[in-house]
């Protein structure tokens, strides 16, 4: 098979860590089964959420991966906020609640006003001229840009418009007007809006990590053609799990992976586990609760204040396979989505790493939601919506009970759940590259391949 090349530009890559680096990580390491050659441009010094060095044994060693400097501000906001370390976003959000004083407020502000689309903006004046230098470098035939940060996309526009190459542009959430957009000020938001529109309408086609991205973007401009967006899903790839056998624990166990704070916040299952206790069902004794991840300040109160506060295990950010480890020991996975207008069709990448492990999925989501109609597909548990603590409760009664009488607790459908494989999703891409490339050589510049 012919080999073509493409140019992936990604600021989240190992040795960061979280579920946009294995996005992209997995894109690269299967494009290569797929016909496509992968060269990586990220960052050098990239200031991440959280850090996973052992990602990057995962990295294929045939791989080319060109790491540029960025200026991060984050160091100065350390220093005007007084914090320490690097996960710095964590308590980040929009509500007053989290704006406690003058210093965090005049942040916001300067964030919202000048750094657009966000606080990566300052990669674009080194990245864009290596962008340019490995096209030519490596004979590139497409390039493919993965965001947030949106800073990547203007990248990727950027390298279109001076190379012509064709581009497809990835997006795991959406742009503006999102749950984690800042609250800009009329002129910055117009800035914000016009860039999105620039980069929807001049990429060739748009890889969005979930339907709801899509349907958002074609909310907000409905003259672009549908035929251009291509739903590529997260998944997981069961080469990367480590050598668990799930054996029931002596101690009900819930375990959650990933991060909390602002909307996404355990409130309504701790309310759920209370009313359990009071009908004399199950109590902090019971039950053990694993947190594994990152959490903002007021998650960890919520936890410390809850009657289940001894049965709580609160475990830092763990490299990749540990966090697995812990999923594949558990009863029952817990997974919340963000308390939100827009929680309907968010679909968060863990989703179907929970799905990978097998085992039984509690999931705090609208009903009708993508993620309900994921489980549902998938048979990986109960959806219980967020506002209906009754409804949390009865299924975690039901899961409680199932485990203590030793039934199974969830049958989940495995042949269905094998389509989510990460090789299906790079497959997908793979198309979608060879697509654009097809269209471009034949002076076409939009992709009219149908949606997936």
């Amino acid at each position: 098979m012919q080999q073509q090349t493409v140019l992936v530009i990604a600021y989240h890559f190992p040795p960061g860590g979280g579920p946009g680096v294995q996005r992209v990580l997995k894109h690269v390491t299967y494009l290569r089964q797929m016909g496509w050659r992968p060269v990586v441009l990220t960052v050098e010094n990239g200031d991440f959420p959280a850090r996973d060095e052992s990602l990057l044994a995962k990295i294929p060693a045939d791989v080319p991966v060109h790491r540029v400097p960025i200026y991060e501000p984050y160091t100065l906001y350390r220093k005007l906020m007084g914090a320490k370390g690097a996960a710095i976003d964590v308590n980040v959000n929009k509500t007053s609640a989290q704006r406690r004083g003058w210093k965090e407020q005049l942040s916001e502000f300067i964030r919202a006003t000048f750094f657009i689309p966000d606080a990566r903006i300052g990669w674009m004046l080194t990245a864009v001229k290596a962008a340019v230098e490995l096209c030519k470098r490596y004979n590139v035939d497409a390039i493919y840009s993965s965001s947030p940060p949106y800073t990547c996309a203007l990248i990727g526009r950027a390298v279109k418009r001076r190379t012509g190459l064709p581009w497809v542009v990835g997006l795991r959430d959406p742009w503006t007007n999102f749950l984690t957009t800042p609250e800009r000020w009329w002129l910055p938001a117009a800035i914000d809006r016009a860039l999105e529109r620039s980069v929807l309408t001049e990429s060739d086609a748009v890889e969005s990590a979930w339907q709801g991205i899509t349907d958002d973007a074609l909310a907000k401009y409905p003259t672009l053609p549908r035929s251009k967006f291509h739903h590529v899903p997260n998944g997981f790839d069961s080469a990367d799990f480590p050598d668990v056998t799930y054996v029931p624990n002596n101690v009900f166990t819930v375990t959650y992976t990933g991060s909390m704070y602002g909307h996404r916040n355990p409130r309504r299952f701790l309310e759920a586990l209370e009313r359990l206790r009071a009908q004399g069902v199950l109590g902090p004794d019971d039950v053990r609760l694993r947190f594994v991840g990152r959490f903002g300040d007021d998650v960890k109160a919520m936890l410390a204040e809850s009657h289940f506060a001894t049965s709580v295990d609160n475990i830092a950010y763990v490299p990749h396979a540990e966090s697995v480890a812990y999923l594949m020991r558990s009863d029952v996975l817990l997974l919340i989505v963000d308390d939100t207008k827009e929680s309907a069709e968010i679909v968060p990448g863990k989703v179907y790493e929970y799905l990978g492990v097998g085992r039984p999925i509690l999931a705090l989501a609208p009903q009708g939601s993508a993620i309900a109609r994921l489980i549902d597909e998938t048979q990986a548990g109960m959806v219980a919506p967020q506002e209906h603590v009754d409804a949390i409760a009865e299924a975690l009664r039901t899961f409680y009970v199932r485990w203590k009488a030793g039934t199974a607790i969830a049958t989940p459908n495995t042949s269905v759940i094998a389509a989510y494989e990460r090789r299906a999703s790079a497959r997908q891409l793979a198309a979608i590259l060879d697509d654009v490339v097809v269209h471009h050589n034949s002076g076409t510049q939009t992709s009219v391949r149908r949606q997936s």
